[in-house]
């Protein structure tokens, strides 16, 4: 008998992000079809992992990508939607599923997606300013890019220590 992974997701109009955490994971197979059906198995720790899933909407397999390091802890999918356009709920299903959550920490709403603004502050001119940016496929961080500097997305606020006068 095998067991059902975590998932977290996450979409945009254009992708769904997907999540799937089996630490240490392999063997691991993941197919997408066309018609939004996602199959994933794979072995952990001598354990059997499974899952399919009747996505939302249809997809564009040769859009989407893993990515999976070893000894990580998720697999990573990016899954091409069929039409660019923002889904209700990740699967065609309303039943509820324990194993399945919104990511938040890579979440965008509808209003989000076309400007997102940036905000930091000038430390030498005492003042915030504001980058606008469009949103892109690396908005979804992994947290296991090797080239982020760290500050994407931070807020910069001034020393508040040497503002109180200590």
């Amino acid at each position: 008998m095998s067991r059902q992974p975590e998932v977290l997701w996450a979409q945009r109009s254009e992708k769904v992000y997907l999540t799937i955490s089996v630490p240490d994971a392999e063997d691991v197979v993941l197919k997408i079809e066309p018609q939004g059906i996602l199959s994933f198995s794979a072995i952990a720790h001598g354990e059997s992992f499974s899952l399919t899933l009747e996505l939302f909407d249809s997809v564009l397999p040769e859009g989407s990508k893993t990515k999976k390091k070893v000894g990580s802890r998720n697999i990573i999918c990016t899954i091409q939607k069929d039409k660019k356009c923002w889904w209700k709920r990740l699967l065609k299903s309303e039943e509820k599923h324990p194993y399945i959550k919104v990511d938040w920490n890579k979440w965008h709403d509808e209003d989000e997606e076309s400007v997102r603004d940036t905000f930091w502050y000038d430390q030498s001119n005492k003042e915030f300013l504001a980058e606008a940016s469009v949103g892109s496929d690396n908005d979804y961080d992994d947290g296991e890019n090797e080239e982020s500097d760290g500050d994407d997305g931070l807020l910069y606020l001034p020393d508040l220590e040497k503002l109180r006068g200590k």
